[in-house]
């Protein structure tokens, strides 16, 4: 069995798409404990109620499984307060009785939610979060991605140069989060309601329940041009000269993350779940109120 008891690490990359382009943008990266150390496979075709169902089924065959997705579980704490909401699930139910696809429609009013333009809104980045007040739209969590200087581990310096994390009320534009993360807290609460701990508002146990964490993907890659098909098929000859569980990899799974970048993501986030798997034994229930609010976002050699 592997480290800490875990059968199946999966990661998600995650798509806010509304259409039929879900199940090409949504990709999975799974690996599975096996008598001769694991097994990895990349998936697709999924819309996201589908995805959530198939880690629900899954998770009934390997309970003792952590899922990694890559979108926001909540938003930072002084939008939840002016909301009269006191924890990131209370937040998700919100989200979920249609209050996120009303932030998302061309018809909303509400200049925070930006980068799409409507009858009532511009779209550009409001006065709010600009200048001297831009960490107003961020969670502490990006803070912390934003602000080097605080960081002491120089590996986790040099996979955060060059990397900037976004707003989750970004809805439009280059890299928004904003619209996959609002289509994504639904399937929070389904998982939570089928058994899964999602990390750090439950108390992890993974050698009875599944885990769900927020990951940020860039994180996992570190600095590439992941659009590059050049530069996707050098990053991963190159972890395959360097790491045996790279080199184990069948050559159908390295083909797709070569050919695409939502699979080498979902892969790679996999695979470096995979590698930190001993880990996810040592979180816990967070006790701070911002992060009961916000959520945190899992890295390797995080602890609580």
């Amino acid at each position: 069995m592997a480290e800490s008891g875990l059968e199946r690490v999966v990661g998600v990359d995650w798509s806010g798409d509304k259409g039929p382009g879900q199940r090409r943008k949504i990709w999975a990266g799974v690996w599975t404990a096996s008598s001769t150390g694991g097994r990895v496979t990349l998936e697709s075709g999924r819309t996201r109620e589908e995805l959530v169902a198939w880690l629900v089924e899954m998770s009934r065959e390997t309970p003792r499984m952590v899922v990694g997705f890559d979108f926001s579980f909540s938003y930072p704490e002084w939008f939840l307060r002016e909301l009269g909401i006191g924890s990131a699930p209370e937040f998700w139910e919100l989200v979920a009785s249609g209050r996120g696809e009303e932030w998302l429609h061309r018809e909303c009013a509400d200049v925070r939610f930006w980068g799409r333009v409507g009858p009532r809104r511009h779209g550009k980045k409001p006065a709010e979060f600009s200048g001297e007040h831009a960490h107003r739209m961020l969670r502490r969590a990006e803070t912390v991605l934003k602000v080097r200087a605080e960081m002491t581990d120089p590996l986790q310096v040099a996979k955060i140069a060059g990397i900037a994390p976004k707003s989750v009320f970004q809805i439009g534009g280059a890299g928004a989060v904003g619209t996959a993360s609002l289509r994504g807290m639904p399937g929070l609460l389904v998982l939570r309601a089928a058994g899964f701990r999602i990390w750090p508002y439950d108390e992890p146990s993974v050698r009875s329940a599944p885990l769900v964490v927020e990951i940020y993907t860039r994180l996992m890659t570190g600095a590439v041009t992941k659009s590059s098909e050049v530069a996707r098929t050098a990053y991963l000859a190159k972890k395959r000269r360097e790491s045996a569980l790279y080199a184990g990899l069948p050559r159908g799974v390295v083909a797709k993350a070569r050919a695409l970048e939502d699979a080498f993501d979902a892969l790679v986030t996999a695979l470096v779940m995979t590698e930190h798997r001993g880990e996810f034994a040592e979180l816990r229930k967070t006790e701070d109120e911002v992060f009961r609010m916000e959520g945190q976002t899992w890295v390797p050699g995080l602890v609580g």
